[in-house]
C-alpha cells in the first residue's frame, strides 16, 4: 500500500509540470534580449565554432542582445560577441530560435513564484537520440563520471574497441554497496572484473543493513547488433566470503524484520531492456528495466536536461523486488553550472534521496546523500 501511495504521489507530482508546458515563443510576440534554452546541440556548436570557441559546449549559456541596432552583442559563457562576428545564415537562425527565455521580463511582487514557472515554456519534450545511443557497439562511450552508481563510464580506444569503469552498480545509490567494476568492450561484447571497495559501505554508518556486498568476481556481457536496447550479462563470484567477511557483512541484519544485506555468492543472468530517448534536449538519456544479481530495476536516468534556463541531471531507480533485499526507490538530481570557465558544464553536483525501510520497519527516507558527477570530455 505505501509504495502504491508514493507512485500515485510521483504521478501528481509530475503532472502540474507537464501542464504548464506549451510553445517557447508566442506567436507575434518580439523578444529583443533572451537567453537561447540549449536545445539544439548543432547550433550551439556552430555558434561557438565561428567564434573559434574550442572545445564548444552544447549546453553553454548563450545571451542574445539585440535591443541596439548599433551594438547588437552575443554573450557565451560570459565571453562578449559582436552580432555581426556570425555569418547571416546562423544570425537568422539565432534571431528565429523558437526556445527563447524573455530576460525583459517585468518584475512585480509575485514573480518569486511566478518566474521559473513562466520560464517552463518548451515543446521539444521528447526528440530522437544520438547515434552513439542506438549503437550496439559504441553505446558504451560515456562522458559522464558518476561518484555513485550511474552509467559507466566509457572511453572509445578506437571506435567500438574501450573500456569502461563504475563505482556501485549501474541502479545504485551512495555508499549502497562496495562493488567497483571495469570492462574491456569490442563489437558490443564487454568483459571485466568486478571488485569491492570497502571505504564506500564502510562509510555509511545508519540503515546499513540493506546494502550489497561483494568480494571478487567477473562478468561478460552483449549488446544484441540490431540497435542498442537489449543487454545480457552473465556475473560469477570467484572468492566466497570468509568467515571474517561475512560476520562484517551481517553485522546490522535484522531478522525479525527480513531486513538483510545481500551478499553475492555463486552465479548470476542478468538484462536490460531500454529505450534510448533526448528528453529536454538531454545529451543521454533512456527508459528501462532490467534484471541485475537476481533484483528488478526499472526507471529513467538523463543527462543535461535543459528546463527554466538551468541544466541538469535527473534519474530514478525502483527496486520494486529483490531475492533478500527490502525495495529501494533511489533518486539523483544533480545540478550542473556550479563553477566557472570550463567547470561550468564539467562538474555536477547535487542530492540523493533513496526510500527504504528503516530498522524500525517503517518506509521511509532512510539515506540523503551528495553525489557528484564529472564530464570528461565533450557531449555525444
Amino acid at each position: 500500500m505505501k509504495i502504491k501511495l508514493n507512485l500515485i504521489f510521483l504521478i501528481f507530482l509530475f503532472i502540474p509540470l507537464f501542464s504548464i508546458l506549451r510553445a517557447q515563443t508566442e506567436p507575434g510576440e518580439k523578444i529583443e534580449y533572451y537567453q537561447m534554452e540549449p536545445l539544439d546541440d548543432s547550433l550551439f556548436i556552430k555558434i561557438q565554432q565561428e567564434v573559434f570557441i574550442d572545445p564548444p559546449d552544447p549546453k553553454a549559456e548563450i545571451i542574445v542582445d539585440l535591443r541596439d541596432p548599433n551594438n547588437q552583442t552575443v554573450s557565451i559563457k560570459g565571453a562578449l560577441y559582436p552580432f555581426l562576428a556570425f555569418k547571416p545564415e546562423t544570425r537568422a537562425k539565432i534571431i528565429t530560435y523558437p526556445f527563447k527565455i524573455n530576460l525583459e521580463e517585468q518584475i512585480n511582487y509575485g514573480s518569486v513564484f511566478t518566474r521559473v514557472i513562466g520560464k517552463m515554456r518548451i515543446k521539444k519534450i521528447f526528440s530522437p537520440p544520438t547515434l552513439y545511443q542506438i549503437s550496439s557497439t559504441l553505446g558504451y562511450i560515456n562522458p559522464f563520471l558518476q561518484l555513485f552508481g550511474g552509467e559507466r563510464f566509457g572511453v572509445p580506444i578506437k571506435g567500438d574497441v574501450g573500456i569502461s569503469f563504475g563505482l556501485g552498480t549501474p541502479y545504485s545509490g551512495p555508499l549502497e554497496t562496495n562493488i567497483v567494476e571495469a570492462d574491456f568492450h569490442i563489437l558490443g561484447l564487454y568483459g571485466g572484473v568486478l571488485g569491492p571497495v570497502d571505504a564506500f559501505s564502510e562509510s555509511k554508518t545508519a540503515n546499513n543493513f540493506n546494502d550489497i556486498y561483494i568480494t571478487s568476481g567477473y562478468q561478460i556481457g552483449y549488446v544484441i547488433p540490431f540497435g542498442n536496447f537489449f543487454e545480457f550479462s552473465y556475473q560469477h563470484i570467484t572468492s566466497p566470503p570468509n568467515k571474517g567477511e561475512l560476520t562484517y557483512f551481517t553485522r546490522n541484519d535484522i531478522d525479525s524484520l527480513n531486513l538483510k544485506a545481500k551478499i553475492l555468492r555463486g552465479s548470476y543472468y542478468s538484462w536490460e531492456l531500454r529505450y534510448p530517448v533526448s528528453v529536454f534536449g538531454s545529451t543521454r538519456a533512456k527508459f528501462y528495466v532490467a534484471k541485475y544479481l537476481s533484483e528488478m530495476h526499472f526507471g529513467f536516468t538523463g543527462r543535461e536536461l535543459s528546463l527554466a534556463g538551468s541544466t541538469f541531471d535527473f534519474s530514478f531507480d525502483a527496486m520494486p523486488s529483490s531475492d533478500v533485499r527490502q525495495p529501494v526507490y533511489t533518486f539523483n538530481l544533480l545540478v550542473q553550472k556550479i563553477a566557472d570557465a570550463w567547470g561550468t558544464s564539467a562538474l555536477a553536483l547535487g542530492p540523493t534521496l533513496m526510500l527504504s525501510k528503516d530498522s524500525g520497519g517503517k518506509f521511509t527516507a532512510v539515506s540523503v546523500f551528495f553525489n557528484l558527477r564529472l564530464k570528461v570530455g565533450t557531449s555525444l
